[in-house]
């Protein structure tokens, strides 16, 4: 009971972590370049989500498992090369099933390969942790990201192009915010979730003193 017990709290330490605590976005400021690339629609930052969620927890796991066999003098090179093999698996299955979108994220899909978000999980827990626990760091972390892009998406697609998820939803005479098509207003709107989530905190953590 002691060890279910402790596991269950370190799974929902895990969670906490990843998802607020320690946001590898609005708490690190890590693979920012994705808010700028793809937030503009709601519909590309699913799926580039999905495709980041897939790779980050995959890699966890496959590092986790292969970990005592990495010499140590090149196991960022075999990490760098587990990252691009389930990036190329997400590229592939976009040209083949939605080549839509696949073209219009374009080369951004191949950036997640250098997305310093699924290095430093892979690095930070899997090379110390059990393969299903390191599984589960990667897919909330990746879950923490997924949460930040799809608020900046939101935004800028319904100020951008009035619509969310393609269809339009503000009424008749809207007019579209310009500067939120553009890479410019993503920055604005992550330091904006920065400072409200770091506010917040703060907040917190003199209520619990």
């Amino acid at each position: 009971m002691g060890d279910a017990a402790q596991t269950a709290k370190t799974v929902g330490g895990i969670v906490k972590g990843n998802l607020w605590t320690n946001n590898p976005i609005f708490m690190q400021v890590l693979g920012i370049c994705s808010a700028l690339a793809v937030t503009n629609l709601l519909t590309n930052t699913v799926i580039m989500s999905a495709g980041v969620i897939f790779t980050m927890g995959m890699t966890n796991l496959t590092v986790s498992l292969l970990k005592s066999f990495m010499p140590r003098k090149v196991r960022m090179m075999v990490q760098t090369l587990i990252i691009a093999f389930y990036v190329i698996i997400v590229d592939l299955v976009l040209k083949a099933y939605l080549p839509a979108i696949s073209e219009n994220l374009g080369p951004y899909v191949g950036l997640i390969i250098t997305n310093c978000i699924i290095m430093g999980r892979a690095e930070a827990f899997a090379q110390s942790n059990g393969p299903l626990l390191s599984m589960w760091d990667g897919v909330t972390s990746a879950a923490g990201y997924m949460g930040v892009l799809m608020t900046v998406a939101l935004f800028r697609e319904l100020l951008g192009f009035g619509a969310l998820f393609g269809f339009q939803v503000m009424p008749e005479g809207f007019v579209p915010w310009i500067i939120m098509v553009m890479p410019p207003s993503a920055f604005f709107l992550l330091g904006i979730i920065i400072w409200i989530g770091k506010t917040i905190m703060m907040r917190q953590g003199e209520l619990a003193k």
